[in-house]
């Protein structure tokens, strides 16, 4: 037997052979909305006044096509890579549940959720003005199984057709928003970010739906025409899709008395979500009003840690509502998101998002989102409980800090934060308009002479500003003592720097090359953001680690866009 087949034996290759694993826990856990249909056929807005879950089919998609799956995900799940070719795993995940038999379910699911933007809650996003048809509009989940490690995944198809949660809307993602949500979802593992994982993408050969966007090569803020797209369905995967937005709905549900069972269903939603996401971190065996504060404080840890993260890597969430929180700590849904390119502390890709949820702003929405899943835990304690569930809150700015400055300190392989060499690198990195990954990657070779950075600027340092970096760079190496330790200190920053980032101009192709049914860009570019903090051969090299040309510069669609997904 050779190596690989040895490697692939007893993977899955077929739909049938996922039975053993197949565990629908949230289904058998929680309540049914009581006035769902039996079927799933439920595709028409609707207010849902209780019940934590509404069955719906998916709308499958009509000539689907698959374009790509996740290896180091199928690796994981103990998939064979085979198993994208199989016909039952190419029917579900395009969204065609038909063919399923027991164990699995015939329908999937989709989720309500409230909306809250810096501790602000919002129903105008609702139809009905109650906040009681917010929710998964196109996000339907099918299936829910164990890993052979045990570590239960939730796959959810996203574009997969109308909910009672559709708000009027066509329940479709077009191509380009799902092959961007795919590749972004499995750079950010591969950076050692917690998040959404990508299994497969899918998109039709015959239905296509009309977005705005922008003319080709627009300048503008705002898209000016419609557009027609392809439509796609992405299989997004998590440990659970449970957001801070779902504990506010059901929190608001015991405030305002709506139901009788308003209490009850907040109780069961908290007890599936430490289940779910914090099973090894609480006793399962502890009371509830325990298990809350330890929930609290398990959850600002992660939340704290995810955006200390994001920053180090220069990623901008975009639209941080609490909606696009999740309880359990990971970034999830990748709709205005971007990675930053010359280096701008108010950084907001989306042209819908405003400074509030831009680039350094993104640790005061953390808090804002904390705060309410606080508040949301709030009328299941008391006493003691309710005391130390407030005093966990009130200490999650100084957490934050605490972790921002570690992330700043690793960066540049200081031993402790240095308020000075650290804000002094960052104004300089404004005022000379520097590629913040090209940047601290160059840094991370520890280079003594200003000259080896000059790769990283968008425009040539004046002659003040080239004294200046002179100046922070020979500060910068008798800190960490470069001179002694070269070898250990560049090995340390490679692993916290990368050298491949998300760049939007690279992106652009790759979905426009896929609408003509071309993917080879695609898998190219899977590999080279797959293995960001790799050196790789100098065509990629070349092609990849550069600055953004200037004609892409304030292009729609590339230097900004519309949320039209």
């Amino acid at each position: 037997m050779s190596q690989k087949a040895e490697k692939n034996q007893g993977k899955i290759k077929h739909l049938n052979e996922l039975s053993p694993g197949v565990d629908y826990s949230l289904l058998n856990a929680l309540n049914a909305d009581p006035d769902a249909t039996e079927s799933g056929e439920d595709f028409q807005p609707r207010q849902v006044f209780s019940g934590h879950y509404v069955p719906v089919k998916p709308t499958p998609l009509p000539d689907p096509e698959y374009i790509a799956h996740s290896q180091n995900l199928f690796n994981e799940l103990g998939f064979d890579d085979q198993f994208a070719n199989d016909e039952g795993f190419q029917k579900l995940f395009s969204g065609d549940l038909s063919h399923l038999n027991e164990p699995f379910k015939p329908y999937g699911w989709a989720t309500g959720y409230a909306l809250s933007i810096y501790g602000t809650e919002y129903t105008q996003q609702c139809p009905f003005r109650t906040g009681n048809g917010y929710g998964d509009g196109r996000a339907i989940s099918v299936l829910e199984m164990l890993s052979p490690s045990g570590q239960r995944w939730e796959m959810q198809l996203k574009g997969a057709g109308r909910t009672p949660y559709c708000r009027g809307g066509d329940g479709r993602a077009v191509l380009r928003s799902s092959v961007r949500e795919f590749l972004a979802q499995e750079h950010m593992h591969a950076l050692g970010i917690a998040t959404s994982r990508s299994l497969s993408l899918f998109v039709s050969k015959s239905e296509q739906v009309h977005r705005p966007w922008y003319r080709e090569g627009s300048r503008s803020e705002d898209p000016e025409i419609m557009v027609a797209n392809p439509v796609a369905i992405s299989t997004r995967v998590a440990p659970s899709f449970i957001r801070v937005g779902q504990l506010e709905l059901f929190a608001r549900r015991v405030r305002n008395n709506e139901h009788a069972k308003a209490l009850n269903e907040l109780t069961m939603l908290v007890e599936h979500l430490i289940e779910r996401e914090y099973q090894t971190d609480i006793d399962p065996s502890l009371p509830l009003t325990s298990k809350i504060p330890l929930l609290a404080n398990h959850f600002c840890d992660r939340l704290t840690s995810l955006v200390a993260n994001w920053l180090r890597v220069g990623y901008c969430q975009g639209n941080f509502n609490s909606d696009n929180c999740a309880a359990g700590g990971y970034t999830l849904d990748y709709g205005p998101f971007g990675f930053m390119e010359p280096f701008d502390a108010m950084f907001q890709p989306w042209t819908g998002g405003g400074r509030h949820f831009s680039f350094l702003n993104q640790p005061l929405a953390a808090e804002a989102n904390f705060k309410m899943f606080c508040a949301s835990l709030k009328p299941l304690v008391n006493g003691e409980a309710q005391a130390k569930l407030a005093q966990i809150e009130a200490g999650f700015a100084p957490i934050m800090r605490q972790k921002l400055e570690r992330m700043w300190a690793d960066k540049l392989a200081l031993p402790e934060y240095k308020t000075e060499i650290v804000v002094q690198l960052l104004q300089l990195m404004m005022k000379s308009q520097a590629d913040y990954t090209l940047m601290f990657r160059e840094l991370s070779n520890l280079p003594s002479e200003f000259e080896s950075l000059e790769k990283c600027f968008y425009q040539a340092p004046n002659e003040s500003q080239e004294k200046q970096w002179r100046a922070w760079l020979s500060q910068w190496r008798r800190h960490i003592n470069a001179d002694q330790k070269t070898a250990e200190l560049k090995q340390k920053l490679k692993k916290v720097n990368p050298k491949y980032s998300w760049r939007e101009w690279l992106i652009v192709p790759t979905y426009e090359q896929a609408m003509q049914g071309d993917y080879s860009l695609l898998q190219q570019l899977q590999q080279v953001l797959n293995h960001p903090y790799d050196e790789q051969d100098g065509e990629v090299e070349r092609t990849f680690y550069q600055l953004r040309p200037a004609e892409f510069f304030g292009l729609g669609g590339v230097n900004h866009y519309s949320c039209s997904s």
